[in-house]
C-alpha cells in the first residue's frame, strides 16, 4: 500500500500544515518539506491543528519531518502538492529529481491548470487531482486552524488511493469527475477576490446581501463561461451549481437558514487571497478569475466584472498596504 512509505506535503504552508499534521496525528508517517520559517515555528512550539468544530490536536516536532531540502522526496510513497500554482513547475522539477518513480502525486491545489503541469514534467508518474473545500489559516506559534468544513476530494484509481490516505479529521472521498469538481470549486474560489477586497471574514460577508449579489453576479458570469465551453462543474455543496447564484440573492433570513445546513463556516474564516495581501504576497488571481477569463475569450463570452475584479486585486497587490476594504458599489465602480 502507498502509505507504507512516508507521505511527503510539498509545499508545507497553511492547508500542507494542516493537512499533514491530520494525517501524523492518525499515526502516518509524514515528511514535511517547509520553508525555514515554518520550520523554524514548528521546530519551536510544535504542531497544533485547531477546528470549526473546537477540536485540537497537538504533535510534538518529533511526530513529523521537517526539511527545507527537497531530497526529502526520496523514499516518498505519496507526494501532497500544495505550493501556490505560480510554484508548480519548479517542485515538480524537484519531485522529478529526487521521489522514486512509483510514489504517487497528488495535486491539492486551488485552479484547473496544475495536474496538467505536474504531468508534463513528471512524464509517465501516476498523477492525482484533489480538491481541498476547506480553508486553514496560519494563527502563529504552530497553530493552524480549520475555518469552514467539506471533505477532501481525488480522482478515484485502481489503487483506491484515496481509502487509503483518509484517516479521522481528514476525510478524502474518490471522484469520477474530478475535473467537474475542481471547476465546481473554482467556481466558488471566485469569492476569494472579493474577501480580499473586503477585508471582512467570510461568515460576515456572506451574511451581507450586497456582497452575496456581487458574488452571484460573478458566479453567473463564470456559470456562463463554463456552459459556453462544455464545461458541467460539479457543486461542492449538496446545492446544485446552477441554483447557487439564485440562492445568494434571497434575502438574508432565507438564505442564513440554508447555509446552516449545506456549509459549516468559522467566524473569523478568511480566504488565501486575503492571507497573501495582508502579508504583500502575490495571489493566486491569474488562476482562479484569470483561468475563467481566459475561457471566456476562447467561447466569445463577456464577463466584465470578473475583469474588473482582477484589476482591483492587481492594484491592491501594487499597492502594497494589504486588503484596501472596498464597499461592494465601489468593486462594481458604482462609488
Amino acid at each position: 500500500m502507498v502509505t507504507d512509505r512516508p507521505i511527503v506535503v510539498a509545499g508545507a504552508g497553511a492547508i500542507g500544515c494542516f493537512v499533514g499534521g491530520q494525517l501524523a496525528a492518525a499515526g502516518r508517517r509524514v515528511a514535511l518539506l517547509v520553508r525555514p520559517r515554518v520550520k523554524t515555528e514548528i521546530e519551536r512550539f510544535g504542531l497544533r491543528l485547531t477546528d470549526f468544530d473546537g477540536s485540537e490536536k497537538k504533535l510534538g516536532p518529533g511526530q513529523l519531518a521537517l526539511s527545507e531540502d527537497p531530497a526529502i522526496f526520496h523514499s516518498a510513497g505519496v507526494v501532497l502538492v500544495t505550493v501556490k500554482s505560480a510554484d508548480t513547475a519548479d517542485v515538480a522539477d524537484q519531485i522529478a529529481q529526487h521521489a522514486p518513480e512509483d510514489a504517487v502525486i497528488i495535486s491539492l491545489q486551488n485552479g484547473v491548470g496544475n495536474v496538467a503541469v505536474l504531468r508534463e514534467r513528471l512524464g509517465g508518474r501516476r498523477v492525482l487531482a484533489g480538491m481541498v473545500p476547506f480553508n486553514v489559516i496560519g494563527m502563529g506559534e504552530g497553530r493552524f486552524h480549520r475555518s469552514t468544513s467539506g471533505d477532501i476530494h481525488v480522482g478515484e484509481d485502481e489503487a483506491n488511493t484515496t481509502a487509503a490516505l483518509s484517516v479521522p479529521g481528514l476525510v478524502m472521498r474518490a471522484s469520477g469527475d474530478i475535473t467537474g469538481v475542481q471547476w465546481g470549486k473554482l467556481i466558488i474560489n471566485l469569492n476569494n477576490a472579493l474577501s480580499a477586497l473586503s477585508d471582512m471574514p467570510l461568515a460576515a460577508q456572506l451574511a451581507n446581501r450586497d456582497w452575496r449579489r456581487l458574488f452571484a453576479d460573478q458566479m453567473a458570469e463564470g456559470v456562463a463561461v463554463l456552459k459556453a465551453a462544455g464545461i458541467a462543474p460539479v457543486s461542492a455543496t449538496p446545492i446544485p451549481m446552477k441554483w447557487t447564484p439564485t440562492l445568494l440573492r434571497l434575502p438574508d433570513m432565507i438564505f442564513n437558514a440554508i447555509l446552516g445546513r449545506t456549509m459549516k463556516i468559522d467566524p473569523e474564516a478568511r480566504s488565501s487571497m486575503w492571507q497573501d495581501l495582508k502579508l504583500g504576497r502575490k495571489t493566486e488571481i491569474d488562476y482562479l478569475q484569470g483561468a475563467v477569463i481566459a475561457l471566456a475569450e476562447q467561447n466569445n463570452v463577456a464577463v466584465p466584472l470578473m475583469r474588473r475584479i482582477v484589476a482591483l486585486i492587481r492594484e491592491a497587490e501594487s499597492a502594497g498596504n494589504g486588503p484596501p476594504e472596498l464597499t461592494p458599489q465601489q468593486i462594481r465602480g458604482e462609488a
